[in-house]
């Protein structure tokens, strides 16, 4: 299959280890506080539940942001994109660092997600083969392979609100990103561009977003206020064809399917992120750092093996594709869910990452080439919005099966 162009145009090719060192530390947000959130709650003096409302707010804001900041991209350009994201990730690191307040925190947990998650647009957007593509989404995986471990280290050897600030990492790759997009922005290619001049269906899609984030803890209302969003969602999209959610994105069948895939491995990889330091430490009594070096080595193997596994996609026919990455989702869920012995539970966490990050980067090729090229990178942002989802909704299924 030949090369699939998924970003917006641009005037010299950025090196792919830079656009991995900017969109990998995201998952620092989503996996990092997974060893430390007792630690926040006994700070706090709180619930565990209540900590675990900063991982809920950093999916929200990866959810979120994923979306708006394509539009963003595609309406002014790589070089303001950057910029927006940036200033958001830092605002957020000073908040989570310097108020130690749970409702502080969760804001600054938000800030950092919606900025790191246009950060992770702009890389995807600037990946325009395969094997780049392979990179960005072998990063995301191995950096959530250590961020537990790491989040773990930082804490005992600072504070767990470093632990939270390590989104930060991101900004190290944005001098050289800068500079190799041109430093300068330009908006999508020729034509319209989705989104122009549509609150309305910005405030819908957040809308939505929102409330599925909240299904798990508030099923009911959630579900209620989700349904109605969708629904008023796609008539607002066939009246505003070129909205915030073009038409075209909606009625692309590739594109709802590799969507609707990308969620469902994410949320069995993130509930099983969340649920094997319990299982782990039931069968062997390990502590924190134990299990963070016990989830290190599966974990970054199945980012690394990822790599290779999304180049390799591109000769598979997408239903095998399909098939394969819906298979070993199940085999992981069920692996970490006996839980019978190490190496069944370590093996799952493979199978697992394997499924994730490999679903990520080839899904998001497929589905970018099954819409129309105007609308590519506002199309990659609603892609990634439905696989972070599963950052907020693996955790809380995670926490309510414990």
């Amino acid at each position: 299959m030949a090369e699939l162009s998924v970003n917006v145009p641009r005037r010299r090719a950025v090196p792919a280890p830079w656009l991995a060192l900017l969109a990998g530390p995201l998952s620092f947000g989503i996996t990092g506080p997974s060893l430390v959130l007792s630690d926040v709650a006994g700070s706090l003096s709180v619930s565990l539940a209540a900590a675990a409302s900063l991982v809920t707010a950093f999916g929200w804001g990866i959810a979120v942001g994923t979306p708006l900041m394509g539009v963003l991209l595609a309406r002014r350009g790589t070089a303001v994109a950057l910029g927006v994201g940036a200033v958001l990730v830092a605002a957020g690191a000073v908040s989570v660092l310097t108020v130690p307040g749970l409702a502080a925190l969760v804001v600054g947990s938000g800030l950092q997600a919606l900025g790191t998650a246009g950060l992770t647009v702009v890389a995807m957007s600037l990946a325009g083969s395969a094997g780049a593509m392979g990179m960005v989404t072998a990063a995301l995986a191995s950096f959530g392979a250590v961020a537990p471990l790491i989040g773990a280290r930082v804490s005992a050897a600072v504070s767990w609100q470093a632990t939270l600030a390590l989104p930060l990492l991101s900004l190290l790759a944005l001098p050289a990103v800068w500079l190799g997009a041109g430093g300068r922005g330009g908006g999508g290619g020729g034509g319209a561009v989705a989104g122009r001049g549509d609150p309305v269906g910005a405030a819908l899609l957040v809308g939505l977003v929102t409330a599925l984030v909240f299904l798990p803890s508030r099923p009911l209302v959630a579900g209620v206020v989700a349904v109605a969003a969708a629904v008023s969602l796609v008539w607002h999209a066939r009246r505003r064809r070129d909205g915030f959610v073009p038409a075209s994105v909606l009625a692309s069948p590739k594109f709802l399917a590799s969507s609707g895939i990308a969620l469902l491995v994410a949320v069995v990889n993130f509930g099983v992120v969340y649920a094997v330091p319990g299982v782990i430490a039931s069968l062997t009594g390990w502590g924190s750092g134990q299990l963070g070096v016990a989830m290190l080595v599966p974990y970054l193997s199945g980012g690394a093996i990822s790599w290779f596994l999304v180049t390799l996609s591109a000769r598979l026919g997408y239903l095998v594709l399909v098939g394969t990455l819906v298979a070993g989702a199940v085999v992981a869920a069920g692996a970490v869910a006996v839980g019978g012995s190490l190496p069944t539970v370590f093996a799952g966490m493979v199978i697992g990452s394997l499924s994730a990050s490999t679903g990520q980067g080839a899904l998001a090729l497929r589905a970018a080439a099954s819409v129309p090229e105007r609308v590519r990178p506002t199309a990659i942002g609603l892609f990634n919005l439905c696989y972070l989802l599963g950052a907020a909704f693996g955790p809380a299924i995670a926490a309510a099966g414990a």
